[in-house]
């Protein structure tokens, strides 16, 4: 019971203070190959610590949605962080659900913030949470069959238990099912982080935004309450992406020498998926809006493809 605790302590640390941590590394990464000099790696820090100190101001509109939204957004993006194994085979919350319960606190958390979007009455919030809301109806559905490609070769949906397998080298990994799996969860991973080609989060231009338009009547603690909750829901699907499917280093007996070598590869497969995605972001532009369903079809293509070939060739992939 004691370790369990210490276990979800751990965790939630984890998931708090290191996600900004990451949104730092990418914008810095970006802005080098920008060859500009770019924010410093604490920024992110820096900007919740001023905008919890903050007030805010409430539109007249708005009904207790709007202020509701930040609070569900962060609890349930949070929950999805402890449902995913990150440093340890066993996931802190692991018993009570597996991937279908990460995807749908974090369409939860999405439909409440469409909901703050349209509760001002703003013409701008309603834009972006339909535009939100397009975009999930396609990413939802490749994000679940992709990942059930993977859980086919542990028997179960349940994230721990696919890490357990994973570790104890039960198949074999990067087969060409999990590669096409893996692809179309790299393309949901760009789609629901708001990044270029699909979102540009730089930009406040009303023919492009999506994300910046829903929370554009925010400000103080609750402005900092969603983008801590963005950068939370990065770090949740990066760990899903890397974990799933790179799951070496994933500690299994809890030994402390073990949970040290673990927190290092973790952390260096994130930064090695930040620069990928970061890549893939400044070597292309910002899509029409019209193409972005297209690309999000791709991935649910190829989400799709995996989990037939896996049906039909094997778990193995043979």
């Amino acid at each position: 019971m004691i370790a369990q605790i210490i276990s979800v302590i751990g965790q939630t640390a984890l998931v708090l203070l290191f996600s900004p941590l990451i949104t730092a590394f990418s914008r810095t990464i970006k802005a080098r190959l920008q060859t500009r000099r770019g924010p410093g790696l604490f920024q992110p820090y820096r900007d919740l610590h001023k905008l919890l100190r903050k007030g805010m101001v409430i539109p007249e509109t708005a009904s207790w949605i709007f202020t509701a939204t930040p609070y569900v957004l962060f609890a349930t993006t949070l929950l999805a962080g402890l449902l995913i194994p990150t440093i340890a085979t066993q996931a802190p919350l692991s018993l009570f659900g597996g991937v279908l319960a990460v995807v749908y606190l974090l369409a939860l958390g999405r439909f409440f913030l469409a909901l703050g979007g349209l509760d001002t009455g703003s013409s701008f919030g309603g834009l972006g949470s339909s535009r939100e809301m397009t975009i999930s109806a396609i990413a939802e559905p490749a994000l679940m069959l992709a990942v059930f490609t993977v859980a086919l070769g542990a028997g179960s949906t349940n994230l721990s238990s696919v890490a357990q397998a994973a570790v104890g080298q039960s198949w074999r990994f990067l087969s060409p099912s999990q590669m096409l799996a893996f692809a179309a969860l790299f393309i949901v991973l760009i789609a629901e982080t708001g990044r270029i080609p699909v979102d540009n989060p730089a930009t406040h231009l009303e023919l492009t935004m999506i994300h910046e338009a829903m929370i554009l009547e925010y400000s103080g603690p609750c402005l900092a309450l969603i983008e801590w909750s963005a950068s939370m829901k990065q770090m949740v699907l990066m760990t899903l992406l890397v974990n799933v499917f790179f799951p070496y280093g994933l500690s299994a007996d809890g030994s402390p020498l073990g949970m040290l070598i673990s927190v290092a590869l973790f952390v260096f497969k994130l930064l090695i998926l930040a620069l990928a995605v970061v890549l893939v972001e400044t070597g292309n532009a910002k899509l029409r809006l019209f193409r972005v369903p297209e690309l999000l079809a791709v991935a649910f293509v190829l989400s799709a493809l995996a989990l037939i070939s896996t049906f039909l060739f094997g778990v193995h992939g043979g």
